[in-house]
C-alpha cells in the first residue's frame, strides 16, 4: 500500500502536472508563477511525508494527498482538457484511496512503535471524523486559492483565502492528528488501548487480566461492555476482563466532565478486527 501510493503520487506530478499548467495558462505570469509554486510545495509535503512513515507523517499524508483533488477540481473549473484533468483526477484519487486504507494507516503506525509492540489503528468515531472532514475541506480550498488569488490581485478572494487557511492551520492540525493517535497496542506485558479521542487516560490491560477476546458485531454482547468505538459502526472486538478495571472516558459535548467507570468488558473497534484477534489468538489469548 505504501509502495503503491508513493507511485500514484509520482503519477499526480508526472502525469497530472500538465493539468494545472494548462488550468493556469491564460493567466498573469504573476498568477502562473504562483499556482505552479503552491502545486508543486504541495507534492513536495506529500512526497516527503509518504517517504518516511511514522505517526506525524500519517497525519501529513492524509491531511496533504487528499488535497490533489482539490486541486484537480480547481483544474476542470478552470478550464482544463477532459484528458488533462483525467490524468490528474485519477492518480490522485488511487493515492488517497491507498492513503487511505487500514493496510498504509498499520504500517505507519507500526513504523513508530517501541520494541515488541504490535500496533492496530482504530476505526475513527464518525461525529469526529466529519468534524475534521468539515474543517478540512474549507481550509485546503483556502491555501489552494490564496497565492493565485493574491498573485492575480483578486484581493477580496485573496486575503478571505489566507484568513480562512491561516486560521484553519493555526488551529485544526492538532485536532485532525488525534485520529492517527488512535491505536490497540499488544505487548508482551497485556493490552493497550491508546485514544485521546475516546479516553482521558492511556487504558492498560496487563496479561492476567485478560479472560478471552473475540469478535461484536455492537449486539447483545456489546450491551454489557464498556463501548470504546467512539461510536463508529461496523464489526468490533469484545475484550473480556478477569477483573474490573477503571475506564476514563474523555469529556464529550454531552458530559462535559472526565468519566469514570468499572468494566468487566469492553469493545474496540480496529480497523482489521480480524487479524486483531489472530494476533492475540497467536500470543495465546482465549479467543472465540
Amino acid at each position: 500500500m505504501v509502495w503503491g501510493a508513493r507511485i500514484f503520487w509520482l503519477g499526480v506530478a508526472v502525469t497530472g502536472g500538465a493539468g494545472v499548467g494548462a488550468a493556469l495558462d491564460g493567466h498573469r505570469r504573476a498568477v502562473e508563477v504562483a499556482g505552479t509554486a503552491a502545486a508543486w510545495a504541495g507534492w513536495a509535503i506529500g512526497a516527503i511525508a509518504l517517504a518516511v512513515p511514522s505517526v506525524a507523517m500519517l497525519t501529513v499524508a492524509r491531511v496533504t494527498i487528499p488535497a490533489s483533488v482539490v486541486v484537480a477540481v480547481a483544474v476542470v473549473i478552470d478550464g482544463a482538457e477532459p484528458g488533462q484533468t483525467i490524468a490528474l483526477l485519477a492518480p490522485a484519487l488511487l493515492c488517497t484511496t491507498l492513503v487511505g486504507s487500514a493496510e498504509f494507516g498499520r504500517a505507519y503506525l507500526q513504523a513508530s512503535a517501541y520494541g515488541a509492540e504490535a500496533r492496530f489503528g482504530l476505526r475513527p468515531p464518525i461525529g469526529y471524523l466529519l468534524a475534521c472532514v468539515a474543517s478540512w475541506l474549507p481550509t485546503v480550498v483556502a491555501l489552494v486559492l490564496v497565492l493565485p488569488a493574491l498573485a492575480g490581485r483578486a484581493w477580496v478572494l485573496g486575503i478571505a483565502s489566507l484568513a480562512v487557511g491561516a486560521g484553519g492551520l493555526a488551529l485544526l492540525p492538532r485536532r485532525w492528528h488525534q485520529l492517527s493517535r488512535r491505536w490497540l497496542v499488544l505487548v508482551p506485558a497485556g493490552l493497550v488501548v491508546h485514544d485521546p479521542v475516546v479516553l482521558a487516560d492511556t487504558l492498560m490491560m496487563p496479561r492476567g487480566t485478560i479472560a478471552g477476546v473475540g469478535l461484536d458485531d455492537l449486539g447483545a454482547a456489546s450491551q454489557t461492555a464498556a463501548d470504546l468505538t467512539g461510536p463508529t459502526p461496523g464489526l468490533a472486538v469484545e475484550i473480556r476482563l478477569a477483573q474490573p478495571v477503571d475506564v476514563l472516558l474523555a469529556p464529550t459535548s454531552t458530559h462535559g466532565d472526565v468519566t469514570k467507570s468499572h468494566a468487566t468488558a469492553l469493545v474496540v473497534s480496529p480497523t482489521r478486527p480480524g487479524a486483531v484477534v489472530r494476533a492475540m489468538a497467536g500470543a495465546g489469548y482465549p479467543t472465540g
